[in-house]
Protein backbone atom coordinates (compact mmCIF):
# COMPACT_ATOMS: atom_id res chain seq x y z
CA UNK A 1 0.00 0.00 0.00
CA UNK A 2 1.41 3.50 -1.34
CA UNK A 3 2.29 5.39 1.84
CA UNK A 4 3.76 3.21 4.59
CA UNK A 5 6.68 0.53 4.81
CA UNK A 6 5.60 -2.39 2.73
CA UNK A 7 6.50 -6.00 3.85
CA UNK A 8 7.55 -9.20 2.55
CA UNK A 9 5.77 -11.84 1.19
CA UNK A 10 3.35 -14.12 3.15
CA UNK A 11 3.49 -16.16 0.21
CA UNK A 12 5.81 -18.19 -2.21
CA UNK A 13 4.66 -20.04 -4.97
CA UNK A 14 7.93 -21.14 -6.09
CA UNK A 15 11.31 -21.02 -4.95
CA UNK A 16 14.59 -21.44 -7.54
CA UNK A 17 17.96 -22.07 -6.31
CA UNK A 18 20.95 -20.45 -8.14
CA UNK A 19 23.33 -22.88 -10.22
CA UNK A 20 25.60 -20.21 -11.02
CA UNK A 21 28.65 -18.57 -8.59
CA UNK A 22 30.07 -14.90 -8.22
CA UNK A 23 33.35 -13.78 -8.55
CA UNK A 24 35.78 -11.55 -5.61
CA UNK A 25 34.26 -8.69 -7.47
CA UNK A 26 30.87 -9.62 -6.82
CA UNK A 27 30.13 -9.88 -10.53
CA UNK A 28 30.09 -12.70 -13.06
CA UNK A 29 33.12 -13.67 -15.07
CA UNK A 30 32.78 -13.17 -18.47
CA UNK A 31 33.60 -17.23 -19.36
CA UNK A 32 30.13 -18.26 -18.18
CA UNK A 33 28.60 -16.47 -21.22
CA UNK A 34 31.35 -15.98 -23.59
CA UNK A 35 29.61 -18.59 -26.09
CA UNK A 36 26.32 -16.71 -27.30
CA UNK A 37 24.06 -19.47 -26.32
CA UNK A 38 24.86 -19.18 -22.91
CA UNK A 39 23.56 -15.74 -22.52
CA UNK A 40 20.50 -16.54 -20.38
CA UNK A 41 20.41 -19.90 -19.04
CA UNK A 42 18.01 -18.77 -16.53
CA UNK A 43 15.29 -16.76 -17.87
CA UNK A 44 13.27 -19.67 -19.20
CA UNK A 45 12.81 -21.26 -15.58
CA UNK A 46 12.31 -17.94 -14.00
CA UNK A 47 9.56 -16.95 -16.54
CA UNK A 48 7.87 -20.06 -15.86
CA UNK A 49 7.59 -19.99 -12.45
CA UNK A 50 5.88 -16.27 -12.38
CA UNK A 51 3.51 -17.75 -15.11
CA UNK A 52 2.49 -20.56 -13.37
CA UNK A 53 2.35 -18.28 -9.74
CA UNK A 54 -0.97 -17.60 -8.60
CA UNK A 55 -1.83 -13.89 -7.93
CA UNK A 56 -0.87 -12.22 -4.35
CA UNK A 57 2.08 -14.88 -3.99
CA UNK A 58 5.97 -14.42 -5.10
CA UNK A 59 8.54 -16.39 -6.80
CA UNK A 60 12.16 -16.62 -4.54
CA UNK A 61 15.48 -17.04 -5.90
CA UNK A 62 17.61 -18.22 -3.14
CA UNK A 63 21.30 -19.20 -2.76
CA UNK A 64 22.28 -23.32 -4.15
CA UNK A 65 22.99 -26.18 -2.27
CA UNK A 66 26.69 -25.80 -2.73
CA UNK A 67 26.54 -21.99 -1.98
CA UNK A 68 25.80 -20.98 -5.34
CA UNK A 69 24.56 -17.25 -5.76
CA UNK A 70 24.18 -16.20 -8.98
CA UNK A 71 21.39 -16.30 -12.03
CA UNK A 72 21.71 -15.17 -15.67
CA UNK A 73 18.67 -14.21 -17.22
CA UNK A 74 17.43 -12.19 -20.21
CA UNK A 75 14.27 -10.07 -20.09
CA UNK A 76 11.42 -11.37 -17.68
CA UNK A 77 7.84 -10.08 -17.38
CA UNK A 78 6.68 -9.97 -13.93
CA UNK A 79 2.67 -10.79 -14.11
CA UNK A 80 0.83 -7.78 -12.19
CA UNK A 81 0.20 -9.93 -9.11
CA UNK A 82 2.99 -11.52 -8.96
CA UNK A 83 5.85 -10.63 -6.82
CA UNK A 84 10.00 -11.13 -7.28
CA UNK A 85 11.84 -12.16 -4.47
CA UNK A 86 15.51 -12.01 -4.83
CA UNK A 87 17.17 -13.17 -1.37
CA UNK A 88 19.82 -12.04 0.61
CA UNK A 89 23.26 -13.16 -0.65
CA UNK A 90 21.68 -13.69 -4.26
CA UNK A 91 22.33 -11.66 -7.47
CA UNK A 92 20.49 -12.06 -10.71
CA UNK A 93 22.78 -10.57 -13.70
CA UNK A 94 21.40 -9.55 -16.73
CA UNK A 95 22.42 -11.03 -20.16
CA UNK A 96 25.12 -8.91 -21.80
CA UNK A 97 24.00 -9.96 -25.70
CA UNK A 98 21.71 -7.35 -27.18
CA UNK A 99 19.84 -9.75 -29.13
CA UNK A 100 18.14 -10.76 -25.58
CA UNK A 101 16.46 -7.70 -25.15
CA UNK A 102 15.93 -6.78 -28.65
CA UNK A 103 12.26 -5.24 -29.87
CA UNK A 104 11.09 -6.32 -32.94
CA UNK A 105 10.94 -4.13 -35.82
CA UNK A 106 12.57 -1.09 -33.47
CA UNK A 107 16.41 0.08 -33.38
CA UNK A 108 19.51 -2.38 -33.32
CA UNK A 109 19.30 -3.03 -29.60
CA UNK A 110 23.21 -2.43 -28.47
CA UNK A 111 23.25 0.48 -30.87
CA UNK A 112 23.05 3.62 -31.67
CA UNK A 113 19.81 5.56 -33.92
CA UNK A 114 17.98 8.63 -33.70
CA UNK A 115 15.53 7.00 -31.11
CA UNK A 116 15.77 4.55 -27.82
CA UNK A 117 13.21 2.10 -28.23
CA UNK A 118 15.29 -1.31 -29.12
CA UNK A 119 15.35 -2.92 -26.14
CA UNK A 120 13.21 -4.47 -23.57
CA UNK A 121 13.82 -3.57 -20.30
CA UNK A 122 15.86 -7.04 -17.79
CA UNK A 123 12.28 -6.90 -15.70
CA UNK A 124 8.81 -5.50 -17.21
CA UNK A 125 5.66 -5.30 -15.16
CA UNK A 126 2.01 -4.05 -15.35
CA UNK A 127 1.31 -3.82 -11.70
CA UNK A 128 -1.82 -5.02 -9.79
CA UNK A 129 0.20 -4.93 -6.33
CA UNK A 130 3.20 -6.57 -7.00
CA UNK A 131 6.85 -6.30 -6.69
CA UNK A 132 10.30 -6.31 -6.30
CA UNK A 133 11.80 -7.52 -3.17
CA UNK A 134 14.22 -8.52 -0.97
CA UNK A 135 17.72 -8.31 0.53
CA UNK A 136 19.61 -9.67 -3.11
CA UNK A 137 21.00 -7.74 -5.84
CA UNK A 138 19.67 -7.22 -9.56
CA UNK A 139 23.15 -6.00 -11.75
CA UNK A 140 22.28 -5.16 -15.12
CA UNK A 141 26.31 -5.29 -16.21
CA UNK A 142 26.59 -2.04 -17.99
CA UNK A 143 30.36 -2.68 -18.09
CA UNK A 144 30.50 -6.04 -19.38
CA UNK A 145 31.53 -6.59 -22.97
CA UNK A 146 28.64 -7.08 -25.46
CA UNK A 147 28.63 -10.51 -26.77
CA UNK A 148 26.04 -9.89 -29.95
CA UNK A 149 24.96 -6.66 -32.10
CA UNK A 150 26.74 -4.01 -34.02
CA UNK A 151 29.85 -3.71 -31.08
CA UNK A 152 30.31 -7.08 -29.81
CA UNK A 153 33.30 -7.60 -28.20
CA UNK A 154 34.21 -4.15 -28.87
CA UNK A 155 32.17 -2.04 -26.42
CA UNK A 156 30.58 -2.18 -23.08
CA UNK A 157 26.92 -0.89 -22.84
CA UNK A 158 28.23 2.08 -20.97
CA UNK A 159 30.35 2.88 -24.13
CA UNK A 160 27.33 2.46 -26.17
CA UNK A 161 26.40 5.47 -23.78
CA UNK A 162 28.93 7.22 -24.17
CA UNK A 163 29.05 7.20 -27.61
CA UNK A 164 25.60 10.22 -27.44
CA UNK A 165 28.62 12.36 -25.92
CA UNK A 166 30.58 11.70 -29.18
CA UNK A 167 28.71 11.14 -31.63
CA UNK A 168 26.27 14.19 -33.28
CA UNK A 169 22.10 13.28 -32.54
CA UNK A 170 22.12 9.71 -31.47
CA UNK A 171 20.61 8.02 -28.53
CA UNK A 172 21.71 4.71 -27.19
CA UNK A 173 19.62 2.12 -27.58
CA UNK A 174 20.57 0.06 -23.79
CA UNK A 175 17.81 -1.78 -21.76
CA UNK A 176 16.93 -0.48 -18.55
CA UNK A 177 16.92 -2.13 -15.72
CA UNK A 178 13.20 -2.56 -14.65
CA UNK A 179 10.31 -0.66 -16.15
CA UNK A 180 6.69 -0.43 -14.86
CA UNK A 181 3.51 0.26 -17.33
CA UNK A 182 0.09 1.59 -15.80
CA UNK A 183 -1.24 -0.32 -13.31
CA UNK A 184 -1.62 0.03 -9.53
CA UNK A 185 0.34 -0.30 -6.87
CA UNK A 186 3.85 -1.36 -6.74
CA UNK A 187 6.67 -1.65 -4.46
CA UNK A 188 10.64 -2.02 -4.61
CA UNK A 189 11.72 -2.65 -1.39
CA UNK A 190 15.23 -3.50 -0.13
CA UNK A 191 17.12 -4.58 -3.41
CA UNK A 192 20.35 -3.25 -4.59
CA UNK A 193 20.13 -2.42 -8.19
CA UNK A 194 23.29 -1.99 -9.88
CA UNK A 195 25.50 -1.30 -12.97
CA UNK A 196 22.27 -1.10 -15.07
CA UNK A 197 23.37 0.09 -18.73
CA UNK A 198 20.56 2.91 -18.65
CA UNK A 199 17.72 3.96 -15.99
CA UNK A 200 17.48 1.85 -13.21
CA UNK A 201 13.94 1.93 -12.33
CA UNK A 202 11.16 4.02 -14.55
CA UNK A 203 7.28 4.28 -14.14
CA UNK A 204 5.06 5.27 -16.70
CA UNK A 205 1.11 5.97 -15.61
CA UNK A 206 1.28 4.59 -12.14
CA UNK A 207 -1.22 4.63 -9.53
CA UNK A 208 0.65 3.60 -6.27
CA UNK A 209 4.57 3.15 -6.59
CA UNK A 210 7.02 2.88 -3.21
CA UNK A 211 10.17 2.62 -3.35
CA UNK A 212 11.03 2.06 0.27
CA UNK A 213 14.96 0.86 1.56
CA UNK A 214 16.56 0.41 -1.68
CA UNK A 215 20.30 0.37 -2.64
CA UNK A 216 21.26 1.62 -5.79
CA UNK A 217 24.99 1.59 -6.73
CA UNK A 218 26.71 2.31 -9.94
CA UNK A 219 28.98 1.68 -11.26
CA UNK A 220 29.50 -0.65 -8.14
CA UNK A 221 33.01 -1.63 -8.08
CA UNK A 222 33.68 2.38 -7.93
CA UNK A 223 35.12 4.45 -4.66
CA UNK A 224 35.83 1.10 -2.87
CA UNK A 225 38.50 2.35 -1.25
CA UNK A 226 40.06 5.31 -0.58
CA UNK A 227 41.99 6.90 -3.44
CA UNK A 228 40.19 5.06 -6.58
CA UNK A 229 41.69 6.07 -9.39
CA UNK A 230 41.08 4.70 -13.16
CA UNK A 231 43.84 4.61 -15.06
CA UNK A 232 44.54 6.37 -18.76
CA UNK A 233 42.34 4.79 -21.47
CA UNK A 234 40.64 3.02 -19.48
CA UNK A 235 37.12 4.87 -19.14
CA UNK A 236 34.37 5.51 -21.40
CA UNK A 237 35.32 8.15 -23.79
CA UNK A 238 33.03 10.99 -23.27
CA UNK A 239 34.30 13.81 -25.45
CA UNK A 240 36.47 14.17 -28.34
CA UNK A 241 36.57 11.03 -30.58
CA UNK A 242 34.50 8.50 -30.78
CA UNK A 243 35.76 5.03 -29.33
CA UNK A 244 33.83 2.18 -31.06
CA UNK A 245 36.67 -0.47 -30.69
CA UNK A 246 38.17 -0.55 -27.60
CA UNK A 247 35.90 -1.73 -24.22
CA UNK A 248 36.25 -0.12 -21.51
CA UNK A 249 37.50 -1.59 -17.68
CA UNK A 250 37.23 1.08 -15.52
CA UNK A 251 34.35 3.10 -14.77
CA UNK A 252 33.23 5.89 -12.72
CA UNK A 253 29.92 8.14 -12.22
CA UNK A 254 31.06 10.84 -14.44
CA UNK A 255 31.39 8.62 -17.26
CA UNK A 256 28.13 6.39 -17.58
CA UNK A 257 25.70 8.32 -19.31
CA UNK A 258 21.80 8.00 -18.72
CA UNK A 259 22.09 5.91 -15.66
CA UNK A 260 19.36 7.98 -13.78
CA UNK A 261 17.97 5.89 -10.26
CA UNK A 262 14.42 6.23 -9.81
CA UNK A 263 11.83 8.06 -12.48
CA UNK A 264 8.32 8.17 -11.34
CA UNK A 265 7.22 9.33 -14.79
CA UNK A 266 3.04 9.93 -15.47
CA UNK A 267 2.70 8.40 -11.86
CA UNK A 268 0.17 9.51 -9.12
CA UNK A 269 0.46 8.33 -5.36
CA UNK A 270 4.39 7.79 -5.27
CA UNK A 271 6.55 7.61 -1.91
CA UNK A 272 10.42 7.18 -1.92
CA UNK A 273 11.73 6.81 1.02
CA UNK A 274 14.87 5.66 2.81
CA UNK A 275 16.51 4.83 -0.23
CA UNK A 276 20.28 5.37 -1.00
CA UNK A 277 21.68 6.64 -4.54
CA UNK A 278 24.94 6.75 -6.40
CA UNK A 279 24.99 6.55 -9.91
CA UNK A 280 25.67 8.70 -13.12
CA UNK A 281 22.79 10.64 -13.78
CA UNK A 282 19.72 12.29 -11.81
CA UNK A 283 19.29 10.79 -8.94
CA UNK A 284 15.64 10.97 -9.07
CA UNK A 285 14.16 13.01 -11.56
CA UNK A 286 10.50 13.55 -11.75
CA UNK A 287 8.73 12.99 -15.40
CA UNK A 288 5.50 14.02 -17.16
CA UNK A 289 5.47 13.35 -20.58
CA UNK A 290 2.23 12.83 -23.26
CA UNK A 291 0.36 11.27 -19.82
CA UNK A 292 -2.59 9.34 -20.02
CA UNK A 293 -3.54 9.50 -16.19
CA UNK A 294 -3.07 13.23 -16.06
CA UNK A 295 -0.19 15.45 -14.04
CA UNK A 296 1.92 14.12 -11.79
CA UNK A 297 0.49 14.29 -8.46
CA UNK A 298 1.20 13.73 -4.89
CA UNK A 299 4.45 12.50 -4.67
CA UNK A 300 6.47 12.20 -1.49
CA UNK A 301 10.30 12.01 -1.73
CA UNK A 302 11.23 11.52 1.92
CA UNK A 303 14.49 10.31 3.97
CA UNK A 304 16.74 10.13 0.69
CA UNK A 305 20.52 10.29 0.44
CA UNK A 306 22.12 10.42 -3.02
CA UNK A 307 26.06 10.30 -3.62
CA UNK A 308 27.31 10.74 -7.10
CA UNK A 309 24.55 11.83 -8.83
CA UNK A 310 23.41 14.92 -10.45
CA UNK A 311 20.74 15.72 -7.76
CA UNK A 312 16.98 15.48 -7.64
CA UNK A 313 15.24 16.76 -10.28
CA UNK A 314 12.21 17.44 -12.03
CA UNK A 315 12.00 17.30 -15.20
CA UNK A 316 12.91 17.32 -18.11
CA UNK A 317 9.66 16.50 -19.67
CA UNK A 318 6.60 18.75 -17.79
CA UNK A 319 4.54 18.95 -20.64
CA UNK A 320 1.63 16.59 -18.52
CA UNK A 321 2.35 18.82 -15.28
CA UNK A 322 3.38 18.51 -11.62
CA UNK A 323 1.03 19.19 -8.74
CA UNK A 324 1.98 18.61 -5.28
CA UNK A 325 5.28 17.30 -4.55
CA UNK A 326 6.70 16.83 -1.60
CA UNK A 327 10.62 16.77 -0.95
CA UNK A 328 12.01 16.20 2.93
CA UNK A 329 14.89 14.92 4.72
CA UNK A 330 17.49 15.14 1.47
CA UNK A 331 21.26 14.78 1.48
CA UNK A 332 22.71 15.23 -1.70
CA UNK A 333 26.93 15.21 -1.96
CA UNK A 334 27.94 15.77 -5.18
CA UNK A 335 32.03 14.42 -5.16
CA UNK A 336 32.57 17.62 -6.79
CA UNK A 337 31.47 15.34 -9.98
CA UNK A 338 30.82 17.73 -13.20
CA UNK A 339 26.99 18.80 -13.77
CA UNK A 340 25.73 18.36 -10.62
CA UNK A 341 22.66 20.06 -8.85
CA UNK A 342 21.10 19.87 -5.34
CA UNK A 343 17.63 20.87 -6.20
CA UNK A 344 16.88 21.33 -9.90
CA UNK A 345 13.51 22.26 -12.32
CA UNK A 346 14.64 21.56 -15.83
CA UNK A 347 12.57 22.14 -18.73
CA UNK A 348 12.38 23.86 -22.14
CA UNK A 349 9.46 24.81 -24.47
CA UNK A 350 9.79 21.38 -26.17
CA UNK A 351 8.54 19.31 -23.23
CA UNK A 352 7.22 22.37 -20.74
CA UNK A 353 4.13 22.47 -19.15
CA UNK A 354 2.92 23.64 -15.44
CA UNK A 355 4.79 22.49 -12.21
CA UNK A 356 3.57 23.85 -9.10
CA UNK A 357 2.87 23.32 -5.19
CA UNK A 358 6.45 21.89 -4.69
CA UNK A 359 7.84 21.65 -1.52
CA UNK A 360 11.49 21.37 -0.46
CA UNK A 361 11.65 21.10 3.61
CA UNK A 362 14.99 20.03 4.85
CA UNK A 363 18.03 19.44 2.39
CA UNK A 364 21.94 18.88 3.14
CA UNK A 365 24.34 19.63 -0.02
CA UNK A 366 27.62 20.21 -0.73
CA UNK A 367 30.38 19.91 -3.47
CA UNK A 368 27.40 20.31 -5.84
CA UNK A 369 27.46 22.51 -9.11
CA UNK A 370 24.50 23.94 -8.31
CA UNK A 371 22.21 23.63 -5.41
CA UNK A 372 19.58 25.45 -6.50
CA UNK A 373 18.16 25.55 -10.58
CA UNK A 374 14.78 27.07 -11.61
CA UNK A 375 15.06 27.41 -15.49
CA UNK A 376 12.78 26.84 -18.35
CA UNK A 377 15.91 26.81 -20.72
CA UNK A 378 17.03 23.22 -20.00
CA UNK A 379 20.55 22.54 -21.70
CA UNK A 380 20.06 26.02 -23.55
CA UNK A 381 17.03 24.89 -25.76
CA UNK A 382 14.63 27.69 -26.87
CA UNK A 383 12.70 28.23 -29.83
CA UNK A 384 11.06 25.07 -30.21
CA UNK A 385 8.40 24.43 -33.00
CA UNK A 386 5.96 22.34 -29.98
CA UNK A 387 5.93 25.40 -28.57
CA UNK A 388 5.02 23.39 -25.10
CA UNK A 389 5.63 26.61 -22.89
CA UNK A 390 7.28 25.78 -19.07
CA UNK A 391 5.07 27.71 -16.01
CA UNK A 392 6.65 27.32 -12.91
CA UNK A 393 5.40 28.84 -9.84
CA UNK A 394 4.30 27.90 -6.14
CA UNK A 395 7.83 26.64 -4.91
CA UNK A 396 9.11 26.66 -1.60
CA UNK A 397 12.24 25.59 -0.05
CA UNK A 398 12.61 25.53 3.39
CA UNK A 399 15.29 24.70 5.53
CA UNK A 400 18.28 24.33 2.99
CA UNK A 401 21.81 24.57 3.93
CA UNK A 402 24.55 23.83 1.70
CA UNK A 403 28.00 23.01 3.31
CA UNK A 404 31.17 23.79 2.12
CA UNK A 405 34.26 21.53 2.52
CA UNK A 406 38.26 21.83 2.06
CA UNK A 407 39.09 21.90 -1.28
CA UNK A 408 36.05 21.34 -3.25
CA UNK A 409 35.39 23.17 -6.46
CA UNK A 410 31.91 24.64 -5.82
CA UNK A 411 32.55 26.61 -2.42
CA UNK A 412 31.35 30.13 -2.61
CA UNK A 413 30.73 31.91 -5.61
CA UNK A 414 31.73 28.16 -7.14
CA UNK A 415 28.35 27.29 -5.98
CA UNK A 416 25.90 28.57 -8.42
CA UNK A 417 22.33 29.39 -8.26
CA UNK A 418 19.70 29.47 -11.62
CA UNK A 419 16.13 31.35 -10.84
CA UNK A 420 14.77 32.17 -15.24
CA UNK A 421 11.63 32.25 -15.93
CA UNK A 422 10.44 31.81 -19.95
CA UNK A 423 10.47 34.85 -21.82
CA UNK A 424 10.67 33.29 -25.81
CA UNK A 425 8.28 33.39 -28.94
CA UNK A 426 6.43 36.40 -27.44
CA UNK A 427 5.03 34.69 -24.10
CA UNK A 428 6.70 35.53 -20.73
CA UNK A 429 6.09 32.87 -17.83
CA UNK A 430 7.51 34.42 -14.63
CA UNK A 431 8.39 32.22 -11.97
CA UNK A 432 6.24 33.04 -9.48
CA UNK A 433 5.69 32.68 -5.56
CA UNK A 434 9.15 30.85 -5.40
CA UNK A 435 9.45 31.00 -1.63
CA UNK A 436 13.23 30.76 0.07
CA UNK A 437 12.60 30.55 4.06
CA UNK A 438 15.51 29.32 6.15
CA UNK A 439 18.15 29.09 3.39
CA UNK A 440 21.70 29.20 4.44
CA UNK A 441 25.22 28.84 2.49
CA UNK A 442 28.15 28.42 4.46
CA UNK A 443 29.78 31.29 1.77
CA UNK A 444 27.69 33.93 -0.94
CA UNK A 445 27.11 31.51 -3.76
CA UNK A 446 27.26 32.60 -7.59
CA UNK A 447 24.93 33.15 -10.67
CA UNK A 448 24.93 30.23 -13.52
CA UNK A 449 25.99 31.91 -16.84
CA UNK A 450 24.57 30.21 -20.32
CA UNK A 451 25.15 30.92 -23.76
CA UNK A 452 21.41 32.31 -24.19
CA UNK A 453 20.99 35.90 -23.99
CA UNK A 454 18.19 36.04 -21.45
CA UNK A 455 19.95 36.54 -18.08
CA UNK A 456 20.07 34.86 -14.77
CA UNK A 457 18.32 35.68 -12.68
CA UNK A 458 15.27 37.05 -14.79
CA UNK A 459 11.36 37.05 -15.37
CA UNK A 460 11.06 36.19 -11.57
CA UNK A 461 9.35 36.81 -8.67
CA UNK A 462 11.23 35.82 -5.23
CA UNK A 463 10.39 35.68 -1.22
CA UNK A 464 12.70 35.80 1.53
CA UNK A 465 11.57 34.80 4.56
CA UNK A 466 9.81 34.29 7.50
CA UNK A 467 13.23 32.75 7.55
CA UNK A 468 16.55 34.19 7.01
CA UNK A 469 18.43 33.50 3.79
CA UNK A 470 22.39 33.96 3.62
CA UNK A 471 22.69 35.25 0.23
CA UNK A 472 20.01 38.19 0.33
CA UNK A 473 22.06 40.31 -0.77
CA UNK A 474 23.38 38.72 -3.65
CA UNK A 475 19.34 38.44 -4.55
CA UNK A 476 18.87 42.03 -3.72
CA UNK A 477 21.31 43.28 -5.49
CA UNK A 478 18.91 41.87 -8.72
CA UNK A 479 16.17 43.38 -7.59
CA UNK A 480 14.52 45.16 -10.17
CA UNK A 481 16.66 44.01 -12.95
CA UNK A 482 15.33 41.80 -15.85
CA UNK A 483 11.99 41.49 -14.50
CA UNK A 484 13.36 40.36 -11.00
CA UNK A 485 11.08 41.07 -7.95
CA UNK A 486 12.55 40.25 -4.45
CA UNK A 487 10.03 40.67 -1.76
CA UNK A 488 12.27 40.76 1.70
CA UNK A 489 9.75 38.91 4.52
CA UNK A 490 12.16 37.60 6.55
CA UNK A 491 11.04 37.99 10.42
CA UNK A 492 12.29 35.23 11.88
CA UNK A 493 16.05 34.09 13.24
CA UNK A 494 16.00 30.05 13.87
CA UNK A 495 19.32 27.91 13.42
CA UNK A 496 20.34 26.87 10.31
CA UNK A 497 19.31 23.35 9.46
CA UNK A 498 21.36 20.60 11.32
CA UNK A 499 23.38 18.72 8.86
CA UNK A 500 25.58 17.52 11.45
CA UNK A 501 24.95 14.05 10.91
CA UNK A 502 23.35 14.04 7.53
CA UNK A 503 26.56 12.87 5.67
CA UNK A 504 27.23 9.50 5.62
CA UNK A 505 28.94 6.76 3.86
CA UNK A 506 26.89 4.39 1.55
CA UNK A 507 25.48 1.49 3.40
CA UNK A 508 27.54 -1.75 1.84
CA UNK A 509 30.85 -3.21 1.58
CA UNK A 510 31.84 -1.61 -2.01
CA UNK A 511 30.88 1.92 -0.69
CA UNK A 512 31.11 5.36 -2.43
CA UNK A 513 33.61 7.14 0.51
CA UNK A 514 32.31 9.96 2.24
CA UNK A 515 34.34 13.30 3.54
CA UNK A 516 33.31 13.88 7.12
Amino acid sequence: MQGKEPSLPSTVCATLSATLTRNSGGLLDAAVDAPPASSQPDTARIQAAITACPAGQAVKLVTGSHGENAFLSGPITLSGAVTLWVDSGVTLFGSRSPTDYQISGKNTCGGTASSDNGCNALITTTPNNNGVVGDGVIDGRGGAVLTSGPYANKLTWWDVGALTKTMNGVSQNNPRLIQVNNGSNFSLYRITLQNSPKFHVVTSGVNGITVWGTKLLSPSLEYSVAGYKCAPNTMPVVSGTANTTTPSTCFTPATIKNTDGIDPGQSQNVLIAFNHINNGDDGIAIKSHSSTTGPVANVQILHNRFYFSHGMSLGSETDSGMNGITIRDLTIDGFDMNATSGFRIKTDDSRGGEVKNVTVDGMCARRVQQPIAVDPYYGDASGSANALYPNIHDITIRNFRYTDVPGSIYDGASALLLFRGYQSQSQFNYLYNITLDNVVFDSLPGWVTTSLPYPIPSYAELTMGPGPVSFASVLLAAKNMNHVSVFDNRATSPAAYDCSSAFVDFPATNAPMSVH
